[in-house]
């Protein structure tokens, strides 16, 4: 499976562990820290999320190390803006920005999470080059960008309920299928030069038309990050990353 599910005493456990982080570092000092792209603890950033998003960061939000060499690929690619599709907590984006130039738009289909992940960007300074949208991937115009970030965001649809954020949503088979299928068509109608980034991949295939340009295996799971070299796939897709952890 794509992710390690955390079962319900672990979350409490992790709670817990976090709950004893009230003497840990302010967002200053945590901002100043990724600025020099060293990458703190997850818990002392986690702690400035709510309780509840606090406990599955470990199943569901990007690592600090990840965003960290996230930030220093795109900036050595000079990329400029990036849209995190399915951007949970803001976790990814917040800590990215920080680590780097890059302006981000975070796209989620949980309002919750939505309000939660301007909150985040709002208490780290970085809400002026940080945005947050509510929206369902696959409906409507996926919002233009030089870049692409995906932490396998369906992954969640091939949980059980226990193991789910939560109801709010449609989460199914289907679901998962038909997501899949639209980041396919939109990596396949991307400009040449599109760049897309991979955390354990998305569950489906990346075109032949895209090169992989970074690769990093010695993150908890593979990061990679691809750019679209040629405006026709004229070989076998690439087989992207979904590993358990």
């Amino acid at each position: 499976m794509p992710f390690k599910r955390l079962n319900l005493a672990e979350r409490q456990l992790y709670s817990d562990d976090l709950m004893l982080a009230d003497e840990l570092p302010p967002p200053s000092q945590i901002s100043k820290a990724l600025r020099k792209r060293t990458s703190p603890h997850d818990r002392v950033f986690d702690r400035f999320l709510p309780q509840e998003e606090r406990i599955v960061s470990r199943q569901y939000w990007t690592p600090l190390s990840v965003a960290v060499r996230a930030a220093e690929w795109l900036d050595e690619l000079d990329i400029r803006t990036l849209v995190d599709i399915g951007s949970g907590a803001g976790k990814f984006c917040v800590a990215a920005a920080l680590a780097g130039d890059v302006r981000f738009l975070g796209v989620e289909q949980r309002p919750r999470l939505v309000s939660v992940a301007r909150e985040l960007a709002r208490v780290f300074g970085v809400d002026d080059r940080v945005k947050f949208v509510p929206g369902m991937f696959g409906v409507g115009e996926v919002p233009p960008a030089d870049a692409y970030y995906l932490y396998n965001p369906f992954g969640e649809n091939l949980f059980g309920p226990d193991q789910q954020l939560d109801a709010e949503v449609e989460l199914s088979d289907d679901r998962y299928r038909r997501d899949i299928d639209a980041v396919e068509r939109m990596l396949a109608e991307a400009e040449l030069g599109t760049c897309l980034l991979t955390y354990n991949g998305f569950g489906g295939e990346i075109p032949s038309s895209y090169t992989e340009v970074r690769v990093d295996h010695d993150l908890p799971n593979v990061l990679r990050m691809w750019r679209k070299t040629s405006r026709i796939s004229d070989g076998p897709p690439h087989t992207c990353d979904a590993e358990s952890y």
